[in-house]
């Protein structure tokens, strides 16, 4: 194992100042001890605690190569202090200094390193031990002591990297808890949102209900006594055969209308069966093409290969496509432009299912319709109801899926749709 990431370390090295009082008083603590006046061993002291007052900004500013300069720096203070605390370097009585360079390896490296770093320091303490036997002889007692003190380098070593591995394990598993929460969280708000829409679509469904069969029955007696009169005064008076003929065409419209409502107000029963999605898609683009034949706009087709089946109405499905494709091309217009068409497998929401995408190049929808335009009577068309899109998204409801609006880019308008497949494909 190597260093810790960035992030990592940042959590295991905390950056709180009142951390470094210890520190201050601990080696203030050894500077007021004997031998207070070896001048050597107060400027490593000094040394010491000014690598280890800077040590994040070292890690910080050098994420990869800093945590092993600050441990090659205490290695290096840790020999010196020894060196000048004692008439016999390797009995100094400051030889737990070199516990402060193993712990620090700790933090930062995992156990092989860690034990890599610990035995360097290790061998820069039991360096002493050459210019010693020059000049003392070392009983089996003297050694066992050393071996003692060496042994105790890795045993602290090893114990605190375990705990600061613990603890990242930990951390890392909070983490993905705390990003599984935060998608569940967005899955949740996602579905209040259809659920609010699809509540204000069931009102206003049994509203428009209502109001379109009240309507309906006086457009008929309008219509039946327009054409009574038209055949009445066709021949006596040509002006009111001409307005009976206006209010004929125009009842005509209002019937349209009232149709229009009728289908959106009208619960929806899909009858699904496993169907390949892109055949849909291409049955409902053949009609646009050739109503816009001659025009500007190219049609991109992607298709992932070995799409599997979903549960589809056909009839419906192809009324979304042709509403969505319809509007693309009616969007580009006589300028042109490209319209894509993509079919993708992709999770949403813990589901697995295929994701239909059509984007054209037009001129797009506006930021302040983004959050509106599913609701039923808006349109961005002069001529338009606004229960095209309402519709769309009560089929791919009915279909248990959902559609969303595209991040094009501020390039033309994109859609998403959601078909999620059945629960044993999906797993």
């Amino acid at each position: 194992m190597g260093t810790l990431p960035s992030a990592t370390r940042s959590a295991v090295r905390p950056h709180s100042k009142w951390l470094d009082v210890p520190w201050l008083v601990f080696l203030l603590g050894l500077a007021a001890l004997p031998p207070f006046w070896e001048w050597h061993k107060q400027l490593t002291l000094l040394a010491i605690g000014v690598v280890q007052l800077s040590e994040s900004w070292l890690v910080t500013k050098w994420p990869r190569p800093g945590p092993a300069y600050a441990v090659v720096l205490k290695i290096m203070l840790a020999t010196l202090l020894i060196d000048h605390t004692g008439e016999l370097s390797i009995n100094s009585s400051y030889y737990p200094i070199y516990f402060v360079p193993v712990i620090t390896a700790a933090l930062y490296f995992g156990p092989a390193v860690t034990l890599l770093w610990t035995s360097l320091a290790s061998a820069a303490y039991l360096s002493y031990l050459y210019p010693a036997l020059n000049e003392y002889s070392i009983d089996a007692a003297g050694y066992t002591v050393l071996a003692i003190r060496t042994f105790f380098f890795f045993l602290v070593g090893m114990v605190v990297n375990r705990v600061v591995v613990a603890y990242r394990e930990q951390s890392s598993s909070y983490q993905q808890l705390a990003e599984q929460l935060t998608e569940t969280n967005q899955a949740l708000e996602r579905a209040h949102a259809e659920t609010r829409r699809s509540e204000r679509l069931a009102a206003l469904g049994q509203l428009t209900a209502g109001l379109a069969h009240e309507i309906r029955n006086p457009l008929g007696i309008i219509k039946g006594s327009a054409e009574l009169l038209n055949q009445k005064l066709a021949s006596a008076n040509p002006l009111a055969a001409e307005l009976s003929g206006y209010i004929s065409s125009e009842v005509n419209r209002l019937s349209a209308l009232v149709s229009r409502f009728l289908d959106f107000a009208r619960p929806l029963q899909a009858e699904t069966r496993p169907m390949d999605v892109t055949e849909v898609l291409d049955k409902a683009l053949r009609p646009v093409e050739e109503q816009w034949r001659g025009g500007k706009v190219t049609v991109v087709r992607e298709y992932r290969a070995a799409l599997p089946p979903v549960p589809l109405d056909a009839t419906l499905c192809e009324q979304v496509f042709v509403n969505l494709i319809q509007n693309a091309f009616e969007a580009m217009g006589e300028e042109g432009g490209t319209l894509r068409l993509e079919a993708v497998q992709r999770a949403s929401d813990y589901r697995r299912g295929i994701e239909v995408r059509i984007q054209d190049t037009g001129p797009g929808i506006s930021a302040e319709l983004r959050e509106q335009i599913f609701n039923p009577f808006v349109t961005t068309k002069s001529t338009g109801v606004g229960l095209g899109l309402s519709i769309v998204s009560q089929i791919m409801d009915e279909h248990g899926g959902s559609i969303r609006l595209l991040d094009t880019g501020g390039r033309g308008a994109g859609f998403g749709l959601f078909f999620p497949l059945p629960k044993a494909a999906s797993k």
